[in-house]
């Protein structure tokens, strides 16, 4: 099978789908599918999230589910062994493992070799490529069976992917791998001290500025002076570590008890409880809904009616962290002022007091002091709305981005650009 500029079909390998925490994935697909692109879905997980966006709805590729734990399908782990060990690069394959798992001997480690077991046996003849999305689990999975299959393969790297795994492993995918993308500079440029010269490259994710359009409607002039009408703060993110709301608690616990401001926080996540009691020890809660996890549409409609956008990203303690949180262009789309942290890659779209304002990570002072600046002044907060979106339309749009993507799955360059 092949698409309308003769790439054959592409096996994406993700952690899971469909994931309310990931429509830069499913944007990702759907452009490239829009363009030509044959498509197969690779899911190691089966989804979650009680809800899709509709962008999922978009999408036309089928959806494979590999076994998430091997103990649950042992007959198709077996029947796909017994397939797999066949296979001219098999040997090469379970050699790569065996090293792996002597530097780690995990349950995962194991479980990756499984799962890419049966990616390899049950794959269709008219996948030319496999694609990884995240350098850790999903790309270990599409690395073994790539090996198995004799196929060429490469991946996206995100965040949590790259600065959580040893340098060792790192090294070794990149340099297994034809090509990598990622979503940052920061990234990038670590990944450029472990990749061979030239394997690693710089695409943003870019926003699809059809889907977020900007707000016409003008913003209400809120200065937190009234209670009955108070700034409304917004923030979107997964309730774990790295997203810091602690700190963003302790930051609106610091501002003048007689500034008026409301919280809206959506995102679920396994620390919701443990926020949720601490937003009560401050005495905040009164102050603050916790929404849970949302369909696009529904967050769209709380960026236009926010007045501020709040987001306190922090490395975590193993290491993970931020790249560049698509929420933030989102935000910035709907002309949102952004307050955030000077973590990873944000730096890359918010420029400090020209498109936002940007404070140390884990200083709750420094953020309070930036959030009650920007909630008592709503001029400051519509230049740096403005500022911010025209800065994400001028630099962050998704056109331009999947373009350079859907070059590397071997497409012609779309009607209109120039060629490569």
């Amino acid at each position: 099978m092949a698409g309308s500029g003769g790439a054959g079909r592409v096996a994406f390998v993700l952690k899971g789908y469909p994931r309310l925490s990931e429509t830069f994935i499913a944007q990702e697909i759907a452009a490239l599918e829009r363009r030509g692109l044959p498509i197969l879905i690779v899911s190691l997980r089966h989804p979650t999230d009680s809800q899709v966006h509709p962008i999922h709805a978009e999408i036309k590729a089928p959806v494979v589910y590999l076994p998430e734990y091997l103990y649950n399908d042992p007959l198709r782990v077996l029947r796909a062994w017994w397939r797999a060990r066949r296979m001219p690069g098999y040997a090469g394959a379970r050699a790569q493992w065996l090293r792996d798992w002597w530097r780690d001997r995990t349950a995962n480690r194991g479980r990756r070799f499984g799962q890419a077991l049966v990616l390899a046996a049950e794959l269709p003849s008219d996948v030319v490529r496999l694609h990884a999305h995240f350098l850790h689990t999903p790309a270990s999975v599409t690395r073994y069976a790539a090996m198995m299959r004799g196929l060429p393969w490469s991946g996206s790297a995100h965040a949590k992917d790259i600065w959580t795994s040893p340098p060792w492993e790192l090294r070794e995918k990149l340099a297994s791998c034809d090509w990598q993308v990622t979503c940052t500079a920061t990234n990038r440029d670590y990944l450029d001290t472990l990749a061979p010269p030239g394997r690693v490259e710089l695409v943003y994710h870019g926003l699809d500025l059809q889907r977020f359009e900007p707000d016409p409607s003008p913003r209400a002039a809120r200065d937190g002076h009234s209670a009955d009408d108070p700034v409304v703060l917004l923030s979107v993110g997964r309730l774990v570590e790295k997203k810091g709301t602690d700190i963003l608690l302790d930051a609106l616990a610091l501002l003048p008890p007689e500034l008026h401001w409301r919280l809206v926080h959506v995102g679920g996540g396994p620390l919701r409880k443990t926020l949720q009691a601490r937003a009560e020890a401050l005495g905040l809660d009164k102050r603050i809904t916790w929404s849970g996890a949302l369909a696009q549409q529904q967050v769209i409609a709380l960026y236009r009616g926010a007045d501020l956008f709040a987001l306190a990203s922090r490395i975590a303690g193993d290491g993970d962290r931020d790249g560049l949180p698509n929420v933030l262009m989102e935000a910035q789309s709907q002309g949102v002022a952004c307050v955030a942290t000077d973590v990873s890659a944000i730096h890359e779209l918010i420029i400090d007091g020209q498109t936002g304002l940007l404070v140390p990570p884990q200083d709750p002072q420094a953020l309070a002091q930036a959030l009650e600046s920007m909630i008592r002044n709503p001029q400051r907060r519509q230049a740096l709305g403005q500022a911010g979106r025209l800065r994400v339309s001028a630099e962050f749009g998704l056109s331009s981005n999947i373009e350079r993507l859907a070059r590397k799955f071997g497409l012609p360059a779309a009607s209109g650009t120039p060629s490569a």
